[in-house]
C-alpha cells in the first residue's frame, strides 16, 4: 500500500498553509502572556519599541517551533482526526519547505531580539524554541507519559521572555509567572489527551491516559489543579499583586477545580473537552486580571530597584 505521505499533492501551498504551520492560536495565547509579562515588569508603560519588536521576535521564534512540530509529526498528524488536514501531513507544504520556513522564522526572530531587544531575551527565547521543537517534540513526546510535564517548561517561558525584554534581567516575579503556566499545562493538556486517548494510542504516543488509563489521568488532573490553584495565590502572597487579582484567581481557580471534579467523577461525557476549553479561558482571564490589578491597584514601590 502506498504511504499517503509519498503521494504527490497537486494543490499549491498558499499563505494560509504557512500561517497554519505557526499554530497561530497557540502563539497568540503565548504572546498574550508575554505582553502581560512585559507590563508586570514595570510600574508604568512599556516602551513601544520593546512592546512591538519584542513580541514580534518572540512570536516568530514560537512560530518556528510550531513549524518544526508539524514537520516532525507529519506521519502522526495524518492518523489523527484533529491534525490530519495539516499542511505538511497533507503534502500541501513539503518537508523541505517547512524546514526552510521554520529556519527563516527562527533566524529573523532571533536577529530582532539580539539587535533590537537584548541578548538575554534572545538566548532564553532560543532555549524555549529548542526545548519545544526538539527536546519535547523529537524525544520527550515519544519517550515518557510525563512528556507534557517536563516539556511544559518551554511553553511556560513567554511571560519571562516579556519580562526580560523590558528589564534585561531575570526576576523572581517573572519566574513566578512561568511557574503558573508550568503548573497549568498538565491539567490543560491531559484533559485534551483524555478526549483523544484512542488516537494517541493508535499512533503509539505514550500520553498519560494511554499508559495509565483515564481514571488515573483524571485524578492527576485534579491534583495538578489543586497545585496550580495554590501557586496562583503566590502573586498576592509575594506582593506582586493586590486584592483584585486575589479575588480573580480564587474565582477562576474554583471554576477550574469544578471542571476537574466533574471530569474525575465521569458523569459528563463532554467533561474532558469542557475542561480543556475552560482551561484556555482560565489562563487568559487570570493574566488579564493580573494586568488590571497591576494598574488599578498599584503596590507602592513595586518595580523600583
Amino acid at each position: 500500500m502506498t504511504d499517503p505521505l509519498d503521494m504527490p499533492n497537486n494543490a499549491a501551498a498558499g499563505w494560509r498553509d504557512y500561517y497554519e504551520l505557526t499554530k497561530p492560536r497557540v502563539v497568540a495565547l503565548m504572546i498574550l502572556t508575554a505582553v502581560i509579562g512585559m507590563f508586570m515588569a514595570v510600574p508604568g508603560a512599556v516602551p513601544l519599541k520593546v512592546l512591538i519588536l519584542g513580541n514580534l521576535g518572540i512570536a516568530l521564534c514560537a512560530g518556528a517551533a510550531a513549524a518544526v512540530n508539524h514537520l516532525v509529526d507529519q506521519r502522526v498528524d495524518l492518523k489523527m482526526a484533529r491534525t490530519r488536514d495539516r499542511p505538511v501531513a497533507q503534502g500541501r507544504v513539503s518537508p523541505q519547505s517547512a524546514a526552510i520556513f521554520a529556519f527563516l522564522l527562527a533566524a529573523i526572530g532571533t536577529w530582532i531580539l539580539v539587535t533590537q531587544i537584548n541578548v538575554l531575551t534572545a538566548w532564553l527565547t532560543l532555549a524555549s524554541l529548542v526545548g519545544y521543537a526538539f527536546i519535547y517534540t523529537l524525544f520527550l513526546k515519544r519517550a515518557t507519559p510525563q512528556n507534557i510535564v517536563i516539556g511544559g517548561l518551554a511553553g511556560a517561558a513567554p511571560p519571562l521572555l516579556g519580562w526580560t525584554a523590558v528589564t534585561n534581567e531575570i526576576h523572581g516575579h517573572g519566574l513566578l509567572l512561568v511557574l503558573i503556566i508550568f503548573a497549568w499545562t498538565p491539567p490543560h493538556f491531559w484533559a485534551l489527551a483524555v478526549h483523544r486517548k484512542d488516537e494517541y494510542a493508535a499512533v503509539d504516543i505514550p500520553m498519560l491516559p494511554v499508559t495509565h488509563g483515564e481514571q488515573y489521568t483524571k485524578l492527576h488532573i485534579l491534583l495538578y489543579t489543586l497545585i496550580m490553584f495554590a501557586i496562583t495565590l503566590l502573586p498576592y502572597a509575594t506582593r506582586m499583586s493586590s486584592e483584585l487579582y486575589l479575588l480573580g484567581a480564587v474565582v477562576l481557580g474554583l471554576g477550574f477545580l469544578y471542571w476537574s471534579i466533574v471530569l474525575y467523577l465521569g458523569r459528563n461525557p463532554s467533561a474532558a473537552m469542557d475542561t480543556f476549553r475552560y482551561s484556555i479561558v482560565y489562563l487568559m482571564g487570570l493574566f488579564l486580571i493580573m494586568l488590571l490589578d497591576h494598574y488599578l491597584l498599584p503596590i507602592p514601590g513595586y518595580g523600583s530597584s
